[in-house]
């Protein structure tokens, strides 16, 4: 059994594929989450979503 990793999608990204990876990871709508993680970004002071955006888009492999 193959073990599920997040990476960051080739096919289903805006900027990077980092939101579109963790949607596929989650089985959840990469739209939404985009949603959720824009507005949570903009809420909190200092936009540490921004920084988390660039860390993971670091981390994170492409998908093969």
């Amino acid at each position: 059994m193959e073990e599920k990793r997040m990476r960051r999608s080739r096919h289903n990204k805006w900027v990077a594929g980092v939101i579109g990876g963790m949607g596929d990871y989650l089985s959840i709508s990469a739209d939404k989450l985009r949603i959720v993680f824009i507005l949570l970004s903009i809420c909190v002071a200092g936009f540490p979503g921004l920084i988390l955006y660039l860390i993971l888009w670091f981390l994170m492999p492409t998908e093969e």
